[in-house]
């Protein structure tokens, strides 16, 4: 039996969990030098995670130094995937914590912490990205031990080890001054710090805590052995969460070996391993004896906060993108990626063509939407709603911290737009030109505020959030003051209309782009609603005279990224994706039928 040791790597978001896997896994020599791929990070293998430079879904490596297997886990940082960090922690023995040396402790810092010390695992401080100017790891490590401190850690989690390097360029080292060549520091650390997983003697139980899917073999249980042993064909009993115990068999078992899996055809106590060919699991479902079954506590997962209705596409530009148009398409899809993704939970909408879906938050739903998009999806989506609840009669809304770092001309300005949307100022500090605020925030004012707040501070402000708990509600939120330029019209929209109609307010669409009759095409400058013509081309003469035509020049048209225009549309709208455009529209098309509708 090789010397083992499980660890999970968490941290906030952007602080370079990622990256330091990455170099774990160059260290551990796993790849030919033919592999190395040029500035992409090996850990996001996922088109939209490389993209947006964020992970999405906690995954497994292993990497065996000086004789011991040391299996990693990369969690994402960003708190609308939460739910994925708290199930991991239950697989590892002890957690890296990161922290960024100029930004120091953040909130999703503090979130994911209070878990794993909660928990009881074991701590080793990394304190990365030294070789930034004006780092301050000194300051940071101070900071940590007082958040540790706060969270109720014990004297032995509170006696942890602290390393300080830049994961960047692949170095790690025990002194801030001393600059090493390698990251052995902190894998020497890893193996005399973090305990190795018990040895538990009696009949076998593992705890369902993640989730793969194949499209050959299905969906793949992925836990850790927490007594006994499992062997390739043994009979099992999965017990599930609400009590039931179903018979079921094993028919491969798997240990992760460097980026892959590897067959084994016996498992351990304490190993992490994926089992192939049990049937309807869930996480948080135990695996244990056939005869004499006894199942391990369920993982509490985190209740969703925000609903959306996906709906089938059915402007007049359906079907011209997508592959898949029909409900049936939808539902399908919504219902595989229900066996993955934990926070989700689908319902039927009012109609059959429409499903309520809902998630952790607007960046979770809106992954989901634009994975869908680029599979050959179409489908149009409702403004995002929070979830109320009534606790002891009174209605309560999801309440956020949240915490936003900004220059200090731009704090005044932070505060007024959050105020605005029922935020409270809990906390303001100041250090290096820049203040940190915090505040206690409803889920409802958080929709396109991220927006409105990069706009008013010129894209310095950096925002993060997370779910705090349920309080009453906090009275009614303004929301968009301006209306809609809506298109009365189906046809090209052309320069010469647009030009004309620039006085009324900001286009969405370029000229000579195809627009249909209910789609809104630009934000009206009052508050009401205008329908206009934009495909009115110029009536051409025989008469030439020079310097009769004037020259048009049009403004840039407002371009939406999918979060955006899901924070931007009203109730009576829907946002239409195709794999190939992103528009906004009028729920009701014809004009007649949205007057008829007001007066109602």
């Amino acid at each position: 039996m090789r010397k083992l040791r499980n660890i999970a790597i968490i941290a906030h978001v952007d602080h370079g969990k990622t990256t330091l896997v990455d170099k774990m896994i160059m260290q551990g020599n796993l790849l030919r030098d033919n592999e190395h791929t040029g500035g992409d990070l090996i850990m996001d293998n996922n088109d939209i995670e490389r993209e947006r430079g964020i992970t999405i879904l906690s995954k497994n490596v292993s990497v065996i130094y000086k004789d011991y297997k040391i299996n990693i886990i990369d969690t994402p940082g960003h708190a609308d995937f939460g739910g994925e960090v708290e199930r991991v922690l239950n697989m590892c023995d002890g957690v890296i914590l990161l922290v960024d040396a100029f930004e120091g402790t953040m909130p999703q810092t503090r979130f994911v912490l209070q878990k794993a010390l909660a928990l009881g695992k074991k701590p080793i401080v990394v304190i990365n990205k030294v070789d930034k100017e004006n780092c301050r790891p000194d300051v940071v490590n101070e900071q940590v031990f007082d958040l540790m401190f706060t969270l109720g850690a014990t004297e032995e989690q509170l006696d942890y080890k602290t390393i300080y390097g830049s994961a960047k360029q692949g170095w790690m080292s025990h002194v801030v001054t001393e600059r090493t060549d390698s990251i052995c520091p902190l894998l020497d650390t890893i193996i005399d710090e973090i305990p190795e997983p018990e040895i538990v003697d009696g009949t076998v139980q593992m705890l369902v805590t993640s989730l793969e899917y194949s499209p050959y073999v299905g969906r793949i249980a992925v836990g850790k052995v927490t007594r006994g042993s499992l062997t390739a064909g043994q009979n099992v009993t999965l017990a599930k969460r609400d009590g039931t115990l179903v018979k079921t068999k094993i028919k491969d078992l798997m240990v992760f070996e460097g980026l892959g899996k590897a067959k084994s055809e016996r498992v351990e106590c304490g190993e992490i391993c994926a089992l192939v060919g049990i049937e309807g699991f869930e996480i948080g479902d135990t695996i244990c004896d056939f005869t004499d079954p006894e199942p391990l506590p369920p993982i509490a997962i985190d209740e969703p906060t925000m609903s959306m209705l996906f709906t089938i596409n059915n402007s007049p530009f359906f079907g011209k993108d997508g592959k898949y148009v029909t409900s049936r398409h939808i539902k399908e899809r919504l219902d595989r990626e229900l066996e993955k993704n934990l926070a989700l939970r689908v319902e039927p909408g009012q109609n059959a063509d429409s499903f309520v879906v809902y998630g952790r938050g607007v960046l979770h739903l809106s992954v989901l939407i634009e994975t869908m998009r680029r599979e050959g999806y179409e489908l149009q989506v409702g403004q995002p709603k929070v979830i109320t609840k009534e606790i002891e009669g009174i209605k309560c809304e999801p309440v956020e911290e949240m915490t936003v770092d900004c220059p200090d001309d731009c704090a005044g300005t932070v505060i007024e737009l959050t105020t605005r949307r029922k935020g409270q100022l809990v906390n303001m500090e100041s250090a290096n030109e820049r203040t940190r605020l915090e505040f206690i925030i409803p889920s409802r004012g958080i929709i396109g505020l991220r927006s409105t707040m990069i706009t008013a501070t010129a894209g310095e402000a950096i925002m993060t959030h997370r779910l705090k708990d349920f309080e009453p509600w906090m009275g009614d939120i303004e929301n968009r003051s301006v209306g809609a330029i809506i298109a009365s019209e189906t046809g090209t929209a052309y320069a010469y209309s647009i030009d004309k109609l620039q006085d009324r307010g900001k286009f969405f669409i370029s000229p000579m782009e195809q627009v249909y009759c209910g789609q809104v095409i630009g934000e009206h400058t009052r508050s009401n609603d205008i329908t206009v013509n934009v495909t009115k081309a110029k009536q051409l003469t025989n008469m030439r005279a020079s310097g009769s035509d004037e020259k048009t020049s049009i403004a840039p048209p407002v371009i939406f990224s999918l979060e955006e225009a899901l924070e931007y549309i009203r109730e009576d709208e829907y946002v239409e994706v195709t794999p190939k455009a992103i528009r906004l529209r009028k729920i009701l098309l014809s004009e007649v039928d949205r007057k008829r509708a007001s007066k109602e």
